[in-house]
């Protein structure tokens, strides 16, 4: 294990927080322990984010919200592509800590790092395309063309599923953001090691500030807080937990907010469309 010292004791960083393309530490000042698999050896600590800290990523995920899902089809195809080349550039960073916290052999890990790596290129794949499969020109009767053209929801909360599995959240968050909308993650403890690769990524590769925020914590204290917040306009969750699916859906309906229940992200359409909202537009013709 890399960053050893000759007592064989481990340097153990603390893994911050991503909000708004920065990495603040928590401002709660709680931090929980991450260990080497199966042993007691520290590896690291990570944040232990907080309603505040939730309250904040919101605000950077609206105020990102214009730009990003203003940008070209395109543009916004090849930023996730980009996030590809970025993986595959940390590709060691990953397998060590895939290896190191949550016990993955070196083949394995590269297996999973190969599937993340194939979920940016698939929805960046989609970005431009997506949109000539769900819309089009409606026939409708009267000197009308009618044209239904999708949007995206707006500001949405992920809240990953306990058991981790890196390849399916970064295929729901390639999904969700390849429309234009923008994001906030929770992530669980478990896993929560990846963050600062993850977030390197994100900040590496032309995303606009803002678009992906990315939380570790307690996802008991604060998936309330994703349900009752006014200012989001869907929900992502991947914890079939029947409690908090109950909870959700009954907070949720405040502010008609979507709830989508996606317990493992398979690389599909579905995942972009469950994220958007269609516009129809009537225009006259003839006289």
């Amino acid at each position: 294990m890399s960053g050893l010292n000759k007592n064989n004791i481990r340097i153990a960083k603390t893994i911050k927080l991503f909000i708004g393309g920065d990495f603040p530490r928590t401002e709660s000042g709680r931090t929980l322990p991450i260990y080497v698999h199966n042993s007691k050896i520290l590896y690291a600590h990570i944040c232990r984010a907080s309603r505040k800290d939730f309250r904040n990523a919101v605000v950077a995920a609206q105020n990102a919200l214009n730009t990003w899902s203003n940008k070209s089809a395109h543009n916004r195809g090849q930023i996730l592509y980009r996030m590809a080349e970025m993986t595959e550039g940390k590709r060691q960073e990953f397998v060590e800590t895939l290896t190191l916290t949550l016990g993955y052999t070196k083949v394995a890990a590269n297996k999973v790092v190969d599937d993340t790596i194939d979920a940016f290129i698939y929805y960046a794949g989609w970005a431009d395309k997506y949109q000539q499969i769900i819309g089009g020109v409606n026939p409708v009767s009267g000197p009308h063309h009618n044209f239904t053209s999708p949007d995206p929801v707006g500001v949405v909360g992920l809240i990953a599923d306990e058991t981790f599995d890196l390849s399916s959240l970064v295929a729901q968050i390639a999904a969700i953001i390849s429309s234009g909308n923008t994001l906030i993650v929770l992530m669980n403890e478990n896993g929560g090691a990846l963050l600062s690769s993850l977030a390197e990524v994100f900040a590496t590769s032309d995303l606009t500030k803002g678009v992906v925020n990315l939380l570790t914590g307690n996802i008991l204290e604060l998936y309330k807080h994703f349900g009752n917040h006014m200012e989001l306009q869907s929900i992502c969750c991947q914890n079939l937990d029947e409690k908090i699916i109950g909870e959700l859906r009954e907070l949720a309906a405040d502010n008609m907010k979507r709830v989508v229940f996606s317990p493992k992200a398979s690389l599909a359409l579905q995942h972009v469309l469950d994220f958007v909202e269609y516009k129809t537009v009537w225009h006259p013709i003839g006289n």
